[in-house]
């Protein structure tokens, strides 16, 4: 028997002051058995850096064909794709043909580094990619902030993200390897 998705609320407010957007959003998200915490606050750090009426998370980790998160236009088409970890090039080539836009929010600290290297070249031709670099000791401190039902503040100003639940706040500087040109 299949082991099932354990199901997580957030109550997400957004203060971006660099894109001057204001949100508020109750989001579910579901966790795969085989996902971590830590992958699960990455997917939400991800929604929150990119937060908008039209933004959801995808079927993640169980569905190839969907990202982590994503945005459609009205006629369904794809026009943000959000991977987080350390995608395989293939999937980031498909995920490049079918969106206009895709990022990475990459973690796992060395591992990072490696896995970037093997693919630069590949991505270097990619003009609507952007990979980011989430250090390792922030991942590890966001998941310790996850619990099923939980209200994060997330604040965004001069690059600088403020990722807050409770009582603690995490600060994050994301670490650009590649932008979008």
């Amino acid at each position: 028997m299949a082991l099932k998705s354990t199901i997580y609320k957030a109550d997400l407010q957004v203060s971006d002051m660099d894109r001057n957007y204001y949100g508020q959003h109750a989001l579910t998200i579901a966790r795969h058995p085989s996902e971590t915490d830590e992958r699960m606050m990455v997917r939400l750090l991800a929604f929150a850096c990119n937060a908008s009426e039209s933004l959801a998370f995808g079927r993640g980790i169980s569905a190839d064909d969907e990202p982590a998160v994503w945005e459609k236009d009205l006629t369904g088409a794809i026009q943000l794709w959000i991977e987080v970890g350390l995608p395989d090039e293939k999937l980031i080539r498909k995920a490049i043909g079918r969106s206009e836009k895709v990022m990475i929010y990459a973690y796992g600290g060395k591992a990072v580094d490696v896995w970037f290297e093997e693919n630069r070249s590949g991505f270097a031709k990619l003009s609507n990619l952007s990979v980011f670099d989430v250090p390792l000791e922030l991942t590890q401190k966001m998941a310790g902030l996850a619990e099923r039902t939980m209200a994060v503040q997330c604040t965004i100003q001069d690059g600088q993200i403020w990722f807050s639940a409770g009582e603690e706040t995490v600060q994050i500087e994301l670490t650009t390897l590649q932008a979008a040109r």
